[in-house]
């Protein structure tokens, strides 16, 4: 007897900790998900009325149990939306806590709702109900990104900017036009969104655990009153199918990857260096030291939560890479990637619409910078094929010597002379003047897809018929 007291000790020493018990709270912590899944249960309880109605509209329930079904599921559900619900973590899940409070609420009719389904069907229908919902969310949010994006590049059509390559000034462009490239961007994921949601539109509930049933339900019954298009169709792939979750990771990766761009050039614009754009105190903070300092902490923030939404998606990659078919607990770990990316991206995309409404533009400074580098070079260039019909590499070679002179001298290349100019070129004339200002330069880019003003408000226009 004292042998085994030791032992018993010793074990419970072994699990340590919050473990003192034994395996049996191991088992519990590990296998319990309610603390993070009870976030879908408006989804389980929706389903499990639709499944509830269409077993009675089949003959497998009564009517009168249907009724004392749906009864007891809306009390449950004004019970959690009114704070009023406890849940167990001895019953593991939603499913289960639902159910078990059904049964107190209506007795022995609770037991029928099971009829005909499993929980791997019942958790892949909450999950999708619940990401189809969150991603016409993220549709929505993504229009008023893009709409804000729209009002100011409406704003600053004419507003001229350096366009850069390698961080380096390159040519110049117009801010509406810059602020076209992110409409563009963000159009994409809306895009994808909306794609991603035609993808899931089926509906699992009815493959049962991974064969699906053999009692007379309709599949095409609860597809149309849960939203989806039309059922899924081979139970085995229902029970294992979470493409559904890496799509919404995969689509939030992405715009949290033009955010987090977007979040890196408002943080470069924002220093005193550049001075393009400011910030109010809405979206920065001061220093607790620095009382000059102003920093643009939503951007970085915006600029952080990539990592996170990027972790999320190859959390779950990995988690479903070596599973077989069909259902393993393994797939207990999607949910807390996603509701966490979800979240991420939510505030990512909000934080961001309300920064590009707020920052005030420095045009001036824009402008001033749009000059600096030798921004009209290439326009020299053009205009040298055009006016003198050089071949483009022999004035571009022309155009290089000109920089150079201009580099030595300190000055812009409009400031440089005309006899320096035809020093370099014997064809060059005073008109070359006309294109080495960067209002002329932006003008005449006036190809389609263009920074020119008047390409910039028709692409605006493009974007509010269809956005």
């Amino acid at each position: 007897m004292a042998d085994d007291t030791t032992d018993t000790k010793s074990s419970n020493q072994m699990w340590g900790g919050r473990f003192a018990s034994g395996p049996d709270a191991i088992m519990e912590e590990i296998n319990a998900s309610i603390g993070f899944d009870k976030k879908l249960f408006a989804q389980d309880i929706r389903g499990s009325i639709a499944h509830a109605t269409m077993l009675a509209h089949q003959g497998i329930i009564s009517a009168d149990d249907k009724d004392k079904i749906v009864h007891g599921l809306n009390t449950i559900l004004s019970e959690i939306e009114s704070g009023n619900f406890e849940f167990s973590r001895q019953l593991e899940d939603i499913h289960m806590n639902v159910e078990a409070r059904l049964a107190t609420l209506i007795g022995p009719a609770a037991g029928r709702l099971h009829t005909a389904r499993s929980r791997n069907d019942q958790v892949a229908l909450d999950f999708r109900l619940w990401v189809k919902e969150e991603l016409q969310k993220t549709e929505q949010m993504l229009t008023g990104l893009i709409a804000a994006f729209l009002d100011r590049a409406e704003e600053h059509a004419e507003s001229v900017m350096p366009g850069f390559t390698h961080l380096q000034t390159a040519q110049p462009v117009t801010f509406g036009h810059h602020c076209m490239a992110y409409v563009e961007m963000f159009g994409r994921d809306r895009a994808r969104v909306r794609h991603a949601i035609e993808h899931l539109d089926e509906s699992p509930i009815g493959a049962a655990a991974l064969a699906g049933t053999g009692y007379p339900i309709d599949r095409h019954m609860t597809a149309k009153a849960l939203g989806f298009r039309e059922p899924t169709r081979n139970s085995i792939d229902t029970v294992s199918d979470r493409d559904f979750a890496i799509e919404f990771l995969s689509i939030a990766a992405i715009a949290g990857m033009h955010l987090s761009r977007l979040a890196e050039e408002i943080v470069i614009w924002s220093t005193p260096q550049f001075g393009f754009v400011r910030l109010s105190d809405a979206f920065s903070t001061g220093s607790s030291i620095m009382p000059q300092k102003k920093n643009p902490d939503a951007a970085e923030l915006v600029r952080a939560k990539t990592g996170r939404i990027n972790g999320s998606l190859v959390a779950l990659l990995t988690i479903m890479k070596g599973l077989p078919l069909a259902y393993s607990k393994d797939m207990q770990e999607d949910k807390e990637q996603v509701f966490d990316a979800a979240d991420s991206l939510e505030l990512a995309i909000a934080a961001m619409t309300g920064m590009v409404r707020d920052m005030t533009v420095n045009t001036a400074r824009m402008k001033a910078a749009a000059g600096s580098g030798y921004s009209t070079a290439t326009d020299l260039a053009d205009w040298l094929v055009r006016e003198a019909g050089l071949p483009f590499r022999d004035a571009h070679h022309v155009t290089g010597r000109a920089v150079a002179l201009a580099e030595s001298k300190g000055c812009d290349l409009a400031e440089l002379p005309l006899s320096d100019l035809q020093a370099i070129h014997a064809d060059i004339t005073d008109k070359v003047y006309d294109v080495l200002t960067v209002e002329a330069s932006v003008a005449s880019r006036k190809s389609f897809g263009g920074t020119a003003p008047s390409e910039v408000r028709r692409q605006i226009a493009f974007w509010r018929a269809r956005n």
